[in-house]
């Protein structure tokens, strides 16, 4: 920590973002690129933070960073897209003049994105903030759990396909391959402006798959797409469906809030 105490400050900011599909780019606040750890962080687009808060209590530690929309790297297509949503982002400060110092000063994930007059403003959640997490689920009818998750433990095998687009008409999407019992599912785009994002499907007969939102952005004639195939999350179609009613993650027969409107006869 030396270069700390040097008469002529050295220090510049870094951030390092990774994406959940994987891509990762690296931002300084200084006036040129920086290569730290291998990784370039660029001068252009640079970001600012807010105030730095760290303690040592239970409290989420929490700060602001604000860019511009002017570099490739981030763009307001992408941060509409909720590409950067969930991405995890390290914040740290280097010895800029080469000496190798480092001191890290805060990670999480990126949070709310707010966007206007030609930049954006992202919340970083610290690690902390898993503490305002419920610690118990709640109880209810249908199940709490993914189909082909590690609580599901239905195999997946033969269960994703990939097809290609025909057509596409808002929410609803034309395949040129059969989407049967895929409701409940997820839609992930392999090609086209969409590329890397989920959406989840709330019908499918045939190869006419109907999507809950409309796609971020616009679709392509022959983009690919992984089709997964869903579940309705009851326990009859657990049971009948795929044998896997041990597993069911829920409580169809527990009395709900429901039974003190019930009276004889209803």
């Amino acid at each position: 920590m030396n270069w700390l105490a040097e008469p002529l400050a050295t220090v510049a900011l870094c951030w390092r973002l990774e994406r959940r599909d994987g891509v990762t780019i690296g931002l300084t606040a200084h006036d040129r690129d920086l290569a730290v750890n291998g990784l370039v962080h660029r001068a252009a687009p640079g970001m600012l933070p807010s105030a730095i808060v760290r303690s040592d209590g239970l409290e989420p530690d929490t700060m602001d960073v604000s860019g511009a929309l002017t570099g490739a790297a981030i763009g307001e297509a992408d941060l509409l897209a909720g590409r950067w949503d969930g991405a995890r982002v390290s914040v740290f400060a280097v010895d800029w003049s080469g000496g190798g110092g480092r001191v890290d000063l805060g990670s999480g994930t990126i949070g709310e994105v707010a966007m206007a007059d030609g930049g954006f403003t992202a919340e970083l959640r610290g690690i902390a903030g898993v503490l305002d997490r419920p610690v118990a689920e709640e109880t209810s009818a249908a199940c709490r759990a993914e189909l082909g998750d590690a609580r599901c433990r239905v195999a997946m095998a033969g269960r994703v396909r990939f097809a290609r687009v025909v057509a596409s008409d808002g929410a609803v999407v034309t395949l040129d391959a059969a989407a049967e019992g895929c409701a409940g599912g997820r839609l992930r785009w392999f090609g086209g402006a969409n590329s890397g994002l989920e959406a989840r499907i709330a019908g499918a007969t045939g190869p006419i798959v109907t999507l809950v939102e409309l796609p971020r952005l616009a679709v392509a004639a022959g983009a690919l797409v992984e089709v997964t195939e869903g579940c309705d999350k009851t326990l009859a179609t657990c049971a009948a469906r795929f044998g896997n009613a041990v597993n069911f993650r829920g409580e169809p027969h527990l009395p709900g809030i429901d039974l003190l409107t019930r009276y004889p006869g209803a």
